[in-house]
């Protein structure tokens, strides 16, 4: 089965890593092949991240990463198999700082944008019901209003840092954009294929649901056993385990959230436990 993946930039090397983690790492013969042999089951394919949702549409790939802004900038018919979280960015209208324009509803008709994502410009505008004259970029449609070719752009935007260094401001999000996991239909659609897809998925996800946990451990006193449970909830309560000639001490394992470890322990310290050991988790399924 083929992935098609981004040729560069953080998207591939987020990926990259993501289905490492899930056990399925690229086996690259040289620094510049475009196919690598990811397992027994999956091969790697590298292309520029706008194209993704092509390949996958054509079918020259079973399943692709890239981001969702430009899944809906190619218009093709894709579906997305699991929300991959990272490359978070929006697509926003922007216009210079020195402009009257405070809201979308004050755009100008006739207005010229600049934009790299026209389709989803031309789209957007004209349900606000606002005629407009695209102006078509390959990037740095920052430059654009101060050149006189544009009065507003359609960009990315991450921290806005971009923007308020070139001297201009956001009025509105266009969408919200994250790296996404798509398949074409026919694959999806295909009994031969969707079970190895669906596996794909679960790995990835569990890769992804485990990074904001942590599994704790603990030795605590039999008899508080019942304060324990309230500290220690994890998925479907705690895991209790006999400690060998433990007497009055039993073992407590649980899978806790990040942003409350800190909490937790303190919490089981005031209940005695002692040995409390936390680690990272590579994977968790539900």
């Amino acid at each position: 089965m083929t992935v098609a993946l981004p040729n560069k930039g953080r998207l591939s090397e987020k990926a990259l890593a993501l289905f490492e983690r899930a056990g399925l790492r690229a086996e690259f013969t040289s620094e510049r092949a475009l196919i690598a042999e990811m397992g027994p089951d999956f091969r790697a394919i590298f292309v520029r991240a706008a194209d993704v949702p092509e390949f996958v549409a054509d079918g020259a790939a079973d399943v692709g990463v890239t981001g969702g802004d430009l899944v809906a900038e190619s218009g093709r018919e894709v579906e997305t198999m699991l929300d991959l979280g990272f490359g978070r960015c929006r697509l926003a209208v922007a216009v210079p700082d020195g402009s009257e324009i405070q809201k979308l509803a004050q755009v100008p008709s006739g207005s010229r944008v600049a934009t790299s994502f026209p389709r989803i410009a031309a789209e957007f505008f004209g349900q606000a019901r606002i005629p407009i004259e695209l102006v078509r970029v390959s990037g740095a449609a920052e430059i654009a209003p101060h050149l006189g070719v544009a009065d507003v752009i359609v960009d990315l935007v991450s921290t806005g840092s971009t923007l308020r260094v070139n001297g201009l401001r956001e009025v509105e999000t266009v969408l919200e954009s994250t790296a996404q996991l798509i398949v074409s239909r026919t694959a999806w659609e295909d009994p031969a294929r969707r079970p190895t897809l669906e596996e794909l998925a679960a790995a990835l996800e569990s890769v992804l649901r485990a990074e904001r946990k942590r599994y704790l451990m603990a030795n605590v006193p039999r008899d508080r056993l019942e304060e324990v449970k309230r500290v220690l909830p994890g998925i479907s309560g705690p895991t209790i385990v006999e400690v060998l000639h433990g007497g009055n001490w039993v073992a407590a394992h649980a899978v806790v959230d990040e942003n409350r470890v800190y909490q937790t322990i303190a919490s089981l310290k005031r209940l005695g436990a002692e040995g409390i050991l936390v680690t990272r988790i590579e994977r968790l399924m539900p």
